[in-house]
């Protein structure tokens, strides 16, 4: 019996509130999907089988075939292990050394290719979106944490065996404030969408953001991405003020990158973003811009990824197909 062709590739989003599977054929055909929530800080194992059984279910709704799998590419948040495919560590899911390639490969014998979150989602945009054509993408994508990733004539930057650009853990003022790491100031402690949800509580119970404590109270857990664009909205000037400030943050983080990478694009993502576009995008272009040094000022440009939750999913499989074709 003559051996099926291997013309299907899986990419999967392993995010800190969904995980995001879609089967597509070599012409980037979407085949299938599903989409299910995580469990929150539910333990590795669990949380591994229930990526497993995600794909699976994909894979039978859509009537695809085991066998014409050419490959996986997963996209996991947190540093990655490149050589083993392994998570190192996910802050936010409480994971530590997770063997989910071999996990994967064994469960659907096919290769596995694991790449971070967020590298994944700008390798997306440089093939399909927001960046398509650039030199040198980099993406920031401000949620929980800030994510960063880079591709750079055509390829993701990583590191020897590991995975980088962890541009949320650089330093980018003097704070005292902290986030998942000993060091103060950084990136993701004064910008991510967790540190503005923290200071519109406070606001909100202050009195200063009276449409806020209305209509969605104090609860750090409910002031998500909508829930600020909808205070801002409706006339909370100090949520605003605080959008602002996050986005001034990041605009100074753009401008580090700049002076050292020269990047022609810089791609700003997540529900954060979505959100509120015009205020993130506008704000941050504004900051970079007036303190970038002058002969780089007309070099680059501050964009809004274009394919949503797609991109990290999209650029899991298209990375997984670069590098499994090219061997």
């Amino acid at each position: 019996m003559a051996e099926k062709e291997k013309n299907i590739w899986i990419g999967f989003d392993l995010g800190g509130t969904k995980m995001l599977s879609i089967a597509y054929d070599n012409e980037w055909k979407e085949l299938g999907r599903r989409r299910r929530k995580t469990r929150g800080r539910e333990g590795s194992d669990s949380g591994v089988e229930r990526i497993a059984s995600t794909i699976a279910r994909m894979l039978d709704e859509s009537n695809l075939d085991r066998e014409q799998i050419a490959g996986i590419g997963i996209g996991c948040p947190g540093p990655i292990d490149l050589v083993k495919g392994r998570i190192l560590t996910t802050p936010n899911l409480g994971w530590d050394d997770v063997e989910i390639g071999a996990f994967l490969k064994k469960k659907f014998d096919c290769p596995v290719v694991v790449v971070n979150d967020v590298d994944a989602g700008v390798f997306g945009e440089y093939e399909f979106g927001a960046a398509k054509d650039a030199r040198c993408a980099v993406g920031i994508f401000p949620g929980t944490g800030v994510g960063g990733g880079c591709v750079y004539e055509g390829k993701i930057l990583q590191g020897a065996g590991i995975s980088c650009m962890e541009i949320g853990h650089t330093r980018i003022s003097s704070s005292i404030r902290a986030s998942g790491i000993s060091m103060s100031g950084t990136v993701e402690s004064e910008a991510s969408r967790l540190t503005i949800a923290a200071e519109a509580a406070k606001a909100a119970f202050r009195g200063d953001a009276p449409y806020l404590a209305k209509k969605t109270g104090t609860d750090l857990s409910e002031i998500r991405s909508g829930a600020i664009a909808d205070s801002i909205q409706n006339g909370d000037k100090a949520i605003k003020r605080l959008v602002e400030e996050s986005a001034e943050v990041i605009g100074l983080a753009v401008v580090n990158i700049v002076h050292i990478l020269a990047p022609d694009k810089i791609v700003l993502g997540g529900g954060l973003v979505e959100a509120m576009e015009d205020l993130i995008v506008g704000t941050v272009k504004k900051t970079a811009k007036a303190n970038v040094m002058s002969v780089y000022k007309d070099r680059f440009d501050v964009v809004a990824a274009k394919l949503g939750d797609d991109a990290g999913v999209w650029g899991a499989a298209a990375w997984a197909k670069s590098q499994l074709t090219a061997k």
